[in-house]
């Protein structure tokens, strides 16, 4: 099947980010491969593709690639998004849990980079953008798990950008801040910003950033389309852009 516009796949498309994300980029009229381990719903956009998956399991992103080979002999961009947590005290995180994370998290992103090369490298070009997490860099207690697997992304990000430069496929990383999305909201649980109600504690939560609020799912799109996009960021590769409000321009002293 030939597609005439640029073609995107972007994982946890059901997300809160996943979902601004494959709004944006199907209103710049690329063609969306959205893939989710939940179904997405009716308001996929209708000249794109929807692959119900679970990228915590190498044998379904097998079959995942081989359905997306179906369709096309190339692509431009992969959003690697996909993510779970586990917010609980590192040692009453089972085994499985922490397997779990970083299959979901990082490792998912090690293969769809794997298989997606192919297609990238028919192209001679192209851009990886993994969505990694300011607990890449700054991190807080009961969420050990997470922080781990985002810090490796942003490794494997570098990584990454290195061995595909020949090829033109440039890679980079966005680090979120605090985003109200429903990953953020059930993370509450961990108690690090009272006991309150849920506006209360994203209260709590935004004033903890410079801008003095937390940031909206279409703003971290908006910085993922920027590092896809060729025409926008052409000289980036192996970059870590944050976008958390300011809230690591401070200090935790202050």
């Amino acid at each position: 099947m030939a597609i005439d516009s640029k073609i995107v796949l972007i994982t946890g498309a059901g997300g809160g980010i996943g979902r601004a994300t494959v709004e944006l980029f199907a209103k710049n009229g690329w063609h969306i491969i959205g893939v989710d381990r939940n179904p997405y719903g009716d308001d996929f956009p209708k000249n794109g593709s929807f692959i119900q998956a679970d990228v915590s399991h190498p044998e379904s992103l097998e079959k995942l690639f081989k359905d997306v080979s179906a369709k096309t002999d190339h692509l431009d961009a992969l959003v690697n998004n996909a993510a779970v947590q586990v917010a609980k005290p590192l040692v009453e995180t089972s085994i499985a849990e922490w397997d779990e994370v970083l299959a979901s998290n990082l490792r998912s992103a090690f293969i769809f980079a794997k298989l997606a090369y192919p297609l990238f490298k028919n192209n001679q070009d192209g851009a990886i953008v993994n969505v990694s997490s300011v607990h890449a860099i700054q991190t807080s207690a009961n969420i050990a798990a997470y922080a781990a697997s985002k810090g490796g992304l942003l490794a494997l990000t570098r990584a990454m950008a290195i061995e595909f430069a020949p090829d033109n496929i440039r890679v980079n990383a966005i680090l979120p801040g605090a985003v109200d999305t429903p990953m953020l909201r059930a993370g509450f649980n961990r108690g690090h910003l009272g006991q309150g109600d849920i506006q209360s504690r994203l209260d709590n939560l935004a004033k903890k950033t410079v801008n003095g609020r937390i940031g909206q799912p279409s703003e971290i799109a908006s910085a993922i389309y920027f590092l896809a996009d060729n025409a926008q960021s052409s000289f980036m590769t192996g970059q870590a852009m944050v976008v958390d409000g300011g809230a690591t321009a401070r200090l935790s002293t202050e």
